[in-house]
């Protein structure tokens, strides 16, 4: 059972199960859609809220998972907070209330690949939160970019399709996250290392790991048949060989979660931890403090460091050198960033190319009633083509943040930055940028990036 996305789209305003209204449509497919909400009470707060066509023989069994799920607590696990059963407009619904991510990975990756430090606070808690969940009999089935998520400052994944081992999902078309075994044995947690592996590769090279099948040299995606995925040469170690022991098309071959982090860490202790809560020889949310405790000992700085680059990826992405300062509305001044351990870390750029810059930037007009309403910051991404004369050709959303009054001001004053187009080999090229703009009562930044060519 499925609803076109254009009729989830239409259900904003809508309240679910008269708690929970339908803000802001945030995403989704055919199988589900993901909407802004807030919960209720005095001390409500943004929340997302996830709907899927309810089936009447998977109901029961999915709304147990999600109680379940909602009795875990880690410190990088999205946390459910409410679920049930609605309707709307006579489509009988399930629907998962859950903490409010304000990014995901895969938001990142359209404008650029993950540094070595970045990808190292990706690996180290996701293994944490992947092995408190095989500690306690579960498995996340779902490892992938846009599941890999900032809460805040924290790297949280998510906690909405966490499974026993081997219970099958309902049918959907196969990923490259899927292990080769999954359309037939159902997840398992040596399936959940194939899919750290394939994000992996994904987050550093910015495209998903080619399948083929053996013996066959063609790239062959969306196949339950079992594969070979090559992982690219050029990845930097020890990540070559933690994507490659991940990838083993044998489950039994490929590293442990433990293996994983004695590779990032090879000098800390962490070892025995990971063990502990894998083979339940220890409660996930105790071992889980302990490990917390081991990595602020010995990788403090690479993982605080890591994770509060990775969300900042959103707040300040790299501008090059030779650009103008983040725009800023002119009676504020700029304020105070910390800097992102991985910034300038762009591309030098390729020889007879010379990169294009920033000729115009236009601020949006904020209204001082609306500004009043903001609390921290509001964040909207806004890719644009532009063509070889440097005016925009086409404005669309990569994020449109949880406010449609913001995004609708972001992306009309996109569509009037003016740009100096890029040279290759003298002749000027079309381009795409990429403009994040952020909102506070105090002050609005717009932090451009050219991602093409």
């Amino acid at each position: 059972m499925s609803t076109p996305t254009t009729l989830w789209k239409k259900w904003e305003g809508r309240v679910v199960d008269e708690k929970f209204p339908l803000r802001q449509w945030l995403g989704g497919s055919d199988h589900s859609a993901v909407f802004l909400t807030e919960t209720p009470g005095a001390e409500s707060q943004k929340a997302a809220i996830k709907l899927i066509p309810a089936n009447g023989r998977d109901t029961d069994a999915q709304l147990s998972r999600w109680t379940a799920a909602a009795k875990l607590s880690h410190p990088h696990l999205i946390r459910l907070l409410a679920w049930g059963q609605c309707e709307i407009d006579d489509t009988p619904l399930l629907y998962v209330v859950m903490e409010f991510a304000e990014e995901n990975l895969a938001e990142i990756l359209p404008l650029r690949p993950l540094a070595a430090e970045e990808a190292s606070g990706m690996l180290v808690p996701t293994v944490d939160a992947l092995a408190s969940l095989h500690g306690a009999g579960l498995v996340h089935g779902g490892i992938k970019p846009s599941n890999i998520m900032a809460v805040k400052d924290q790297l949280k994944i998510s906690a909405d399709g966490l499974r026993e081992t081997g219970e099958h999902r309902t049918a959907r078309a196969f990923r490259v996250y899927d292990a080769p075994e999954v359309k037939s044995a159902g997840p398992s947690p040596a399936a959940d290392i194939w899919s750290l592996g394939a994000t992996l590769v994904a987050v550093l090279t910015q495209t998903e790991p080619n399948q083929t099948e053996p013996n066959q040299t063609e790239p062959k995606m969306n196949s339950g048949e079992p594969t070979v995925v090559s992982v690219p040469g050029t990845l930097p170690q020890p990540f070559r060989d933690i994507a490659r022991q991940c990838l083993q098309v044998e489950p039994r071959q490929r590293c442990t979660l433990s293996e994983i982090l004695s590779q990032l860490q090879p000098h800390a202790p962490a070892e025995k931890t990971v063990d502990r809560v894998a083979t339940g020889e220890a409660r996930a949310p105790e071992s889980s403090k302990r490990w917390i405790a081991i990595s602020i000992l010995v990788a403090a700085t690479l993982i605080v460091a890591a994770l509060l680059g990775f969300k900042s990826l959103v707040h300040r992405p790299e501008v090059p050198a030779a650009e103008p300062r983040p725009a800023t509305t002119p009676a504020e001044a700029p304020a105070v960033q910390t800097p992102a351990p991985f910034s300038d870390n762009k591309k030098p750029a390729e020889k007879g190319l010379v990169r294009g810059s920033v000729q115009q930037q236009v601020l949006p007009e904020v209204s001082h009633s609306a500004q009043n309403t903001i609390t921290g910051r509001v964040k909207v991404s806004v890719r644009v083509s532009v063509d070889t004369s440097g005016n925009v050709s086409e404005a669309k959303f990569v994020w449109p943040g949880p406010s449609k009054y913001f995004s609708n001001l972001a992306l009309n004053a996109a569509r009037r930055w003016k740009f100096t187009p890029p040279q290759v080999d003298g002749q000027a090229v079309e381009s795409e940028w990429v403009l994040r703009f952020q909102f506070a009562r105090a002050s609005t930044q717009v932090f451009p990036a050219e991602v093409k060519p």
